[in-house]
């Protein structure tokens, strides 16, 4: 964490574009909600884990300029940055998954930072047979402006028709946010709350009998009483009248 003045470590969560700016569109969908549902996966799951606070630069469908989105993360004193979008071509055969970092100087740490996040988002995509299109530098006003270590995802292309039947889909929404969520655990170290303690159950002073069975042959009865016994029960012999 930047400057080690507190324990809370701080992340920002970009949802690319909204309200009047609906990104690229295509085959149904506009970028600007489904960056919304990635950023919104993403805090739930980051809610897991203690000292994490986060930071939406646009928690609902609504317009954010860049300048607003990096002067809000760094007034905020933000440790990381992460931006989502879903990227588009003319080209309607391109698809795949992407990051970005700034295409200026950098420090190993935003390099690591891209590392981290790429390998796990890749991974956590395997199974949807995803089409890695590598780790890029550029010149994103939300990387160049910000003052924390910073990536942009490019979560597929919404001009290809097999990237956006999934990107229609929640279980490969959710797929990609843990991705993110678990790049973010390894690079900050995060860790999970504790499950809340289980209370015993409170003793009522009642005291309840359980009766096993009836048996018509008295060598039978005694035999599983025996058995009861030899397990720690009480275990009694009654005639039935």
């Amino acid at each position: 964490m930047e400057g080690g003045q507190s324990l809370t470590l701080k992340i920002t969560l970009d949802a690319g574009h909204g309200g009047t700016d609906s990104g690229a569109n295509g085959n149904g969908i506009q970028e600007k909600d489904i960056t919304l549902k990635i950023i919104q996966a993403i805090d739930t799951k980051l809610k897991d884990y203690k000292d994490v606070e986060t930071l939406l630069t646009r928690p609902k469908d609504v317009f954010v300029s860049l300048n607003d989105r990096t002067n809000m993360s760094n007034k905020w004193g933000a440790d990381v940055f992460l931006s989502c979008h879903i990227n588009a071509a003319t080209d309607t055969n391109a698809r795949g998954w992407q990051s970005h970092i700034y295409n200026g100087p950098v420090d190993a740490k935003t390099v690591a930072y891209q590392n981290v996040i790429h390998e796990n988002v890749i991974q956590a995509l395997f199974s949807f047979n995803i089409t890695d299109r590598g780790k890029e530098r550029d010149n994103f006003a939300v990387l160049r402006q910000t003052n924390c270590v910073a990536i942009l995802t490019e979560n597929l292309f919404i001009t290809n028709a097999i990237d956006a039947a999934l990107l229609k889909r929640d279980d490969f929404i959710d797929a990609i946010a843990s991705g993110h969520v678990v790049g973010l655990e390894k690079f900050l170290g995060l860790q999970k709350n504790l499950p809340p303690p289980t209370e015993p159950p409170t003793n009522s002073g009642d005291l309840y009998q359980v009766i096993v069975g009836t048996f018509s042959n008295l060598d039978n009865a005694n035999n599983l009483a025996a058995k009861l016994k030899s397990q720690g029960y009480e275990a009694i012999v009654n005639k039935k009248s």
